[in-house]
């Protein structure tokens, strides 16, 4: 019997898989307990539907994220942390903070893993790399001592 799976079932299938299981499983295991339900046509038809416009929103999402990755190239971003006499950190840099930084300066938002940097212990000009699947730029990052 062929079947949609509504959730995960550990070994067998993932959440959105068609899958032909036994008769009996099925009818005593995974309807009673609402793990997956019969593939009619026009489930499995909708089914697909849901998946290409996921995949379609997901395409989308790389290619916004393409463009503000390019727009940032070569731009500069400061930021203004507590820090030693001699231009030491009292606390890393995270990436997060670097996102707040260019929503800040630039209104654009990029998400934390698209952000690559080696860690920042002093004050000064880093390097800061922008990443996304199709896209790779890099831009300076300006800590200075303030607070």
């Amino acid at each position: 019997m062929k079947v949609i799976f509504l959730k995960d079932v550990r070994g067998l299938a993932r959440v959105g898989e068609v899958k032909n299981v036994a008769d009996g499983y099925a009818a005593n295991m995974l309807f009673p307990r609402k793990l997956a339900e019969p593939a009619t046509e026009e489930k499995v038809k909708k089914l697909e539907a849901q998946k290409q416009a996921a995949a379609e929103a997901v395409k989308k999402e790389e290619e916004v994220l393409d463009k503000k990755i390019l727009l940032l190239k070569g731009k500069t971003v400061s930021l203004s942390v507590k820090a030693t006499e001699k231009g030491g950190l009292f606390k890393s840099i995270t990436s997060k903070d670097i996102a707040k930084a260019i929503l800040g300066e630039h209104a654009l938002q990029i998400p934390e893993d698209s952000i690559a940097f080696d860690p920042i212990k002093t004050t000064g000009e880093h390097a800061v790399g922008l990443r996304s699947k199709n896209a790779k730029a890099e831009m300076k990052l300006v800590i200075s001592a303030g607070l």
